[in-house]
């Protein structure tokens, strides 16, 4: 029999695969409305499965998202049109990130996984003049406390995951379409 711990992650597992919902996706509105209408070139740092690059690609000319693991930049580009200006490469940040200029960096929740001073040296390096750093970030856990509301967090991500969904096996798929008008 597998200990309690291991049956409650195996569980938790289940309940994602049935109701997934990707906290991170919460920022992707609040990130469209810092960015200018629109904008030449956009670089997403940690772009996970490119939800956030296909919505860049909504707004800017060419998009590139960077991702460290192989498997989840692979399934970034089956899930993007082959129309779209967008793509991806697997990379470690900041060292790997490509040497060209953006108009447009982001990273939501990945700078707490990076040397934060070279990380935002190599933002600003890539950044071209007048350009916009999206950055929405996570504290890295250190205390006792930080892991007490990381764990506290689990069923609130449940309950978050149940009423997005409404009900749904499923999150509704990132639209290329999507409505990211920004606010004037």
């Amino acid at each position: 029999m597998a200990p309690p711990l291991t049956r409650v992650l195996h569980a938790l597992d289940r309940f994602h695969a049935a109701h997934p919902w990707d906290h991170n996706a919460h920022f992707h509105p609040w990130v469209l409305r810092q960015l200018p209408g629109r904008t030449g070139s956009a670089l997403d740092v940690g772009c996970g499965s490119g939800d956030l690059a296909r919505l860049l690609a909504t707004r800017a000319d060419r998009v590139h998202g960077v991702d460290a693991d192989p498997a989840i930049t692979a399934r970034a580009r089956e899930l993007t049109p082959a129309a779209a200006p967008v793509t991806y490469s697997v990379a470690d940040a900041p060292g790997g990130l490509p040497d060209e200029s953006y108009d447009v960096i982001t990273c939501v929740a990945v700078l707490h996984h990076l040397p934060f001073t070279e990380a935002l040296e190599a933002f600003r390096d890539r950044l071209a003049p007048g350009g916009r750093l999206v950055i929405v970030g996570v504290c890295r856990e250190r205390t006792p406390g930080d892991h007490l509301l990381g764990v506290a967090s689990v069923p609130l991500n449940i309950v978050m995951a149940l009423l997005k969904n409404r009900g749904r096996p499923a999150p509704r798929p990132v639209s290329m379409t999507a409505r990211t008008s920004p606010r004037t």
